[in-house]
């Protein structure tokens, strides 16, 4: 984190592919290679586990914390591999290759993912490595594979209102539907076992290629989960599995009644217990993909925001602190090279700011929020940076730098815009003003966007926080990705010194 690098904030989801979503195959080589080229040396993406279409498809609200999101498997690798024909491929291709479609994407990649599994039982010696990953990764693969069998077997309904002797984890219970499930168990695991070979592959070509993966680690995860329903001792929830409080943020930014998240706050005292073995394992398996973490809302390992479960906004919650010592402490005795970024964003209070220093976990720095009030002193503006940081134009939760032009900044934003860079921007070279100042700042690691790298429109955002649907969908188009585009990424790179 110390040297002054550069890269592209890019989801896998939003990869150009022929099979409704972005995902590990040809598309993300292409990328790569495009990243190469523009001499960026870093590819920061969201988190990769598997989503749910009842919460729009975040990959904030996942079925696991560990499991790797089927739909991002590349069926065309899959031919490589032995596992499909060319004509099995035919018929299911997308049209669409500017939006995520997920249901389609669903339907097709189920099919071919069951046609794969099929295929490999069939095959002799090769049994292996798959073997070896179903041993290396039991402490969470056994369980979640189970877990996604039975939500199938129980129409999708959460664990939390399954029968009570497999929703409270009796012995005889989890037997049973174990030797019942055991075939589709086996094809879960399969498609895992498909996911991080695929995975591994890119990353070892990418870091050939010198160029680091940043991975997001949510600080919470799904009630219905997994991870939830293995681990309810680490959880506030009732006797039944249900919420006692849920985790959120007060008003913000983003939100005039904050943001109600839903997810189940840990219960910390359990956690320490352990020495935090649930969230070392999590970081530890995080450490085995990437090459550098993201913490999102690293506040809350400080404080964080409980609301009742009966409430329907944020807005009733209080601050309950969080013991970040001496988890800290246990995480880096255990990981003492791991280079983590702070999601500092939102309220932070001088704790928080202990916590970083302590440890010099860099921050964020989004220059969208630098051209408010205070212009001379806002942290976010170019000439307050510190070299330990990350700056950003934007994040996946804001417009893209063009949109947030047309549509989101007040006047006087505008006003200060135009005074800080000494001249008018419009809509039209908003974009790659804010993409220099970001390279010339001083701070050590810089992510753009792909969206404003591409100078699009409110049209190419990601997410909008508080809206539950719509969102994760944006795609980039192959052909926008040139050689010219490459080339001006690469020159103001070496401009500013970085690499």
């Amino acid at each position: 984190m110390r040297l002054r690098k550069s890269g592209i904030l890019l989801h896998i989801t939003s990869l150009p592919s022929e099979f409704g979503i972005g995902d590990l195959g040809r598309g993300a080589y292409n990328f790569a290679d495009f990243l190469a080229d523009s001499r960026q040396s870093v590819w920061q993406m969201l988190p990769f586990n598997p989503t749910s279409p009842a919460c729009g498809n975040s990959p904030y609200c996942c079925f696991s914390a560990f499991a790797g999101n089927p739909l991002l498997i590349a069926p065309d690798l899959l031919v490589e591999y032995g596992y499909l024909s060319e004509n099995d491929l035919e018929g299911g291709l997308s049209s669409n290759s500017h939006k995520v479609d997920y249901e389609q994407a669903g339907t097709l990649k189920g099919r071919l993912l069951r046609k794969a599994y099929e295929k490999f039982r069939q095959m002799v010696d090769t049994g292996c490595a798959f073997e070896n990953f179903v041993n290396a990764n039991a402490h969470w693969l056994n369980d979640y594979a189970l877990f996604i069998c039975l939500k199938e077997r129980f129409s999708g309904a959460p664990w939390y209102e399954w029968p009570a002797e497999i929703r409270d984890r009796t012995e005889v219970a989890l037997h049973d539907w174990t030797q019942r499930l055991a075939e589709s168990i086996e094809r879960e695991k399969f498609c895992q076992f498909l996911f991080f070979r695929q995975w591994s592959a890119l990353k070892n070509y990418c870091n050939q290629k010198q160029i680091q993966l940043i991975g997001d680690i949510p600080i919470y995860v799904s009630h219905d989960s997994s991870d939830v329903w293995t681990n309810r001792e680490y959880f506030k929830l009732d006797g039944n599995g249900r919420p006692d409080f849920v985790a959120g943020v007060p008003p913000d930014y983003f939100s005039q009644t904050g943001q109600l998240w839903g997810n189940p706050v840990y219960s910390w005292e359990k956690l320490r217990q352990t020495s935090y073995a649930w969230w070392i394992g999590r970081i530890k398996h995080n450490l085995s993909y990437f090459d550098m973490v993201r913490l999102d809302h690293f506040r809350g390992f400080v404080a964080y925001w409980e609301v009742p479960a009966s409430e329907k906004t944020a807005v009733n919650g209080r601050w309950v602190n969080a013991p970040a010592t001496e988890f800290f402490h246990e995480v880096l005795n255990r990981f003492p090279s791991i280079a983590i970024i702070a999601e500092d964003l939102g309220i932070i209070t001088p704790d928080v700011r202990e916590i970083m220093e302590l440890y010099e976990f860099p921050g964020m720095k989004p220059l969208l929020f630098a051209f408010g009030d205070n212009l001379s002193t806002n942290p976010y503006v170019p000439h307050n940076h510190v070299r330990n940081c990350v700056v950003y134009t934007g994040t996946h939760d804001n417009n893209t730098v063009r949109g947030w032009l047309q549509h989101d900044a007040t006047q006087k934003e505008k006003e200060n815009l135009s005074a800080y860079f000494g001249r008018q921007l419009d809509e039209n070279t908003v974009s790659w003003a804010l993409v220099r100042a970001a390279m010339m700042s001083v701070a050590s690691t810089v992510i753009i966007p792909m969206q404003d790298f591409l100078d699009l429109g409110a049209e190419a955002r990601m997410n909008t926080p508080s809206v539950s649907f719509g969102n994760w969908e944006w795609r980039v188009d192959a052909a926008r990705l040139t050689a010219d585009l490459s080339k001006r990424i690469a020159d103001l790179t070496r401009i500013y010194g970085r690499k």
